[in-house]
């Protein structure tokens, strides 16, 4: 992985973790960090000793607070929200969900505005029990964006969807976990462990496979019966080819542990 402005990386166990790195203004996000995280992640499609990724924030206050509102600022020339979204964000989050590996968002503070679209675009989020939620846009007179109207409502409802966004609220960590937004929430102190934990799990699966559910799922959002039927047959044809599927059925029958490789 190459050398970064506004992000750390680091892979251990096949899971690499990504730090967005500007926590003296809550990990928004300006025009360097969107083209870091759009390359890292092409990058990550790419290389098979990344099985899982962890998308986290640096510090404790926040996940990512959103478009870093300062850096466009005072300037004459108005900026294009749609050319923004076409050209940096809506890349990341078409990334996010296509990418065939595990992706865990660790909530280890306020994720709002874009921060929280990236957030749930995320395969699974683990967030500490201080972190909140905001659909922060309608503060500022703004519409959610970065596929904040797609993920809402199959998560939570149409009618907490049209709540969160219309009203703005801070959304805590309890009420994030009863109405499904995010998988687990822990106590801050063990947030890193607890997700890395998972993403270890995530790592040393059938990489494959995983990739291969996130696809079907995916699928699954917009087809009916009959067409998902048809669609897991031809999914499962392919999931039978790999050598991970062969190791898994011999370790069943030999009885032991399978040691899958990803391939």
């Amino acid at each position: 992985m190459s050398e970064h402005q506004t992000l750390l990386l680091s892979v251990t166990d096949s899971v690499l973790t990504i730090t967005l790195n500007r926590p003296e203004v809550y990990n928004a996000l300006n025009e360097q960090m969107k083209k870091e995280l759009n390359d890292t992640f092409r990058e990550a499609e790419k290389d098979p000793g990344v099985r899982c990724i962890v998308l986290r924030g640096a510090g404790d206050k926040a996940f990512c607070s959103g478009q870093d509102l300062k850096e466009h600022a005072g300037k004459s020339e108005r900026r294009s929200l749609k050319e923004s979204l076409d050209k940096s964000y809506n890349p990341l989050i078409r990334k996010i969900r296509s990418i065939e590996k595990p992706v865990i968002g660790m909530i280890n503070g306020v994720a709002a505005g874009a921060g929280l679209s990236i957030a749930l675009a995320c395969d699974m989020r683990i967030m500490a029990e201080h972190a909140k939620l905001i659909e922060v846009f309608i503060r500022i007179a703004l519409v959610p964006d970065s596929g904040s109207h797609w993920f809402l409502p199959r998560l939570v409802g149409m009618a907490r969807a049209f709540e969160y966004a219309a009203l703005g609220n801070d959304i805590n960590a309890a009420e994030a976990e009863r109405v499904g937004l995010v998988n687990r929430v822990v106590p801050t102190s063990e947030l890193e462990a607890t997700t890395m934990d998972l993403a270890r799990r995530l790592a040393q699966g059938p990489t494959k496979s995983l990739g291969l559910i996130k696809r079907t799922l995916n699928k699954a959002l917009t087809s009916d019966l009959d067409a998902l039927l048809d669609y897991e047959a031809m999914i499962q044809e392919i999931a039978s080819l790999t050598e991970d599927h062969k190791e898994g059925v011999n370790a069943f029958l030999e009885k032991r542990t399978a040691q899958f490789r990803g391939r």
